[in-house]
C-alpha cells in the first residue's frame, strides 16, 4: 500500500492543498486515490464532472488532470472559506477561472438544481450518512456509461466487521451493497487510499 502511494507522486500545488487542509483540519484523498481518478477521469473522457466535497481543492486538481482541456468540474460545498482555498489552488495549477463551477450549499440541496443525465462523472466525498442520496442523485446525473466514485467506501476498516454498527458504517455498507445489486450499476471496490467505490452506469 504505501508503494501505491509513493508511487502516485504529488507537485508542489498538490502538496500546498493538502498541506492547506491539515490546517482546516480536513481530510482529503491520498495521493493513490487521487490518482485512481484522474485515471477514470482520462478513460471516460470526462467534460462534466461534479464534485461533492470540494475541500481545498485536492481532489479537484486531480480529477481536472484527467479530464478533457475543454472540461468544466462542477465543484460543490458547505464551506465557503474551504473553497476560497481550492479557488487559489486551481489558479495556481493553472486551470482558467471558466474550467470550475464552484457552488457553495448543501450538496443535497444544489444536485436537485443540476441537470439529468449529462454528466459523465460524480465525486462524492461527502459525509457517509449522505452516500446513498449522492448515490441515487448521481443515477440521475449520469448519462449511460458515466463514472460514479465514492470516497471513504472501506469505512476505515470496519466494511466487513459485522461488530461496527455505527451509523456511517451502517450508511456506507447498505450503499455498496445497494449499487452491487443494482442493475443500473457495473461496481468494483478499488483499495486506494480510504477506499473507492467506482460504478459505471448501465
Amino acid at each position: 500500500m504505501q508503494f501505491t502511494e509513493a508511487y502516485a507522486a504529488e507537485d508542489i500545488v498538490l502538496q500546498t492543498a493538502r498541506s492547506l487542509a491539515r490546517e482546516v483540519g480536513l481530510a482529503c484523498v491520498t495521493p493513490g486515490a487521487g490518482s485512481v481518478l484522474s485515471l477514470l477521469a482520462a478513460a471516460g473522457s470526462a467534460k462534466a464532472v461534479v464534485e461533492i466535497g470540494t475541500g481545498t481543492g485536492v481532489s479537484g486538481v486531480w480529477l481536472l488532470r484527467g479530464m478533457r482541456a475543454d472540461g468544466v468540474l462542477t465543484t460543490i460545498d458547505v464551506e465557503n472559506e474551504h473553497q476560497r482555498i481550492a479557488r487559489r489552488i486551481f489558479q495556481e495549477a493553472g486551470y482558467a477561472a471558466s474550467r470550475t463551477r464552484i457552488i457553495t450549499g448543501r450538496a443535497l440541496d444544489v444536485l436537485p438544481r443540476l441537470a439529468d443525465g449529462v454528466y459523465d462523472l460524480v465525486f462524492v466525498d461527502a459525509d457517509a450518512t449522505e452516500f446513498g442520496a449522492c448515490a441515487e442523485a448521481a443515477l440521475r446525473l449520469l448519462r449511460p456509461g458515466g463514472i460514479l466514485i465514492v470516497n471513504g467506501a472501506l469505512a476505515g476498516g470496519r466494511i466487513s466487521d459485522p461488530a461496527a454498527r455505527d451509523a456511517d458504517t451502517i450508511t456506507i455498507r447498505e450503499t455498496v451493497k445497494a449499487i452491487r445489486e443494482s442493475e443500473d450499476w457495473i461496481p468494483a471496490l478499488i483499495p486506494a487510499g480510504a477506499g473507492l467505490l467506482a460504478a459505471v452506469r448501465s
